[in-house]
């Protein structure tokens, strides 16, 4: 099982990598969308492991 901590290193390497994505292609491209909804499912992983806590 993943824990808490380790859900919040991926979350911040994945925005960190749609960061960078995102400074250097369109904010529509393909890979920034796909590391915003990445993203998005880590953030939702997150608060439901953290609200079973």
């Amino acid at each position: 099982m993943v824990t808490l901590d380790n859900l919040l290193e991926k979350i911040e390497q994945t925005r960190n990598h749609m960061l960078y994505l995102s400074r250097r292609m369109p904010l529509t491209s393909d890979a920034v969308v796909t590391a915003s909804v990445e993203l998005d499912d880590l953030l939702n992983e997150y608060e439901k492991q953290r609200k079973n806590m």
